[in-house]
């Protein structure tokens, strides 16, 4: 696969992430992964740091959907929706035959049900895409945080 068909194939993941995220089908998230995949939301002074302390932490799918069903039956919090802005996705090693690295920027921004928005979130992902199946598939997604913290729960994955 050239790289300009891998830069396709990773940004129609994205968009498929955020568009699952931002349409509250979190259901449908964990099958965005493969079935060992590793994901973490992380603020990046940790991450620059090498210090593995993040907000979030799954390494399956597994842990994936048992995150989607706590948020569904376990977890109250302020009903909210989210809407995520991806931009400058790069591939930055595609030197494997089977999967590539790719970073991009985002952006969230967060509406409560009362109509404020705020941007709530802003980074870059961290992503190893496989892209041997028929649809690419998240092996590993850092969510890197530009801020330290969340003002609040972080509830919703970004």
């Amino acid at each position: 696969m050239d790289d300009r068909e891998a830069l396709y194939q990773v940004e129609r993941l994205l968009a498929a992430y955020a568009r699952c995220l931002d349409q509250d089908r979190l259901e449908d998230w964990p099958s965005l992964f493969t079935a060992t995949c590793f994901y973490q939301v992380i603020p990046a002074t940790n991450y620059e740091r090498g210090l593995p302390m993040g907000l979030i932490y799954a390494d399956s799918q597994g842990m994936l959907r048992d995150r989607v069903v706590a948020l569904r039956q376990a977890n109250i919090y302020e009903p909210q929706r989210h809407r995520h802005l991806i931009s400058s996705t790069i591939i930055v090693d595609a030197s494997r035959p089977s999967a590539v690295q790719a970073e991009s920027n985002f952006l969230v921004v967060r509406s409560m049900q009362a109509g404020a928005s705020e941007v709530f979130a802003v980074g870059r992902y961290l992503d190893v895409v496989d892209l041997t199946a028929p649809k690419a598939a998240f092996r590993e997604k850092r969510v890197v945080l530009d801020n330290d913290q969340i003002d609040t729960l972080l509830a919703i994955p970004l």
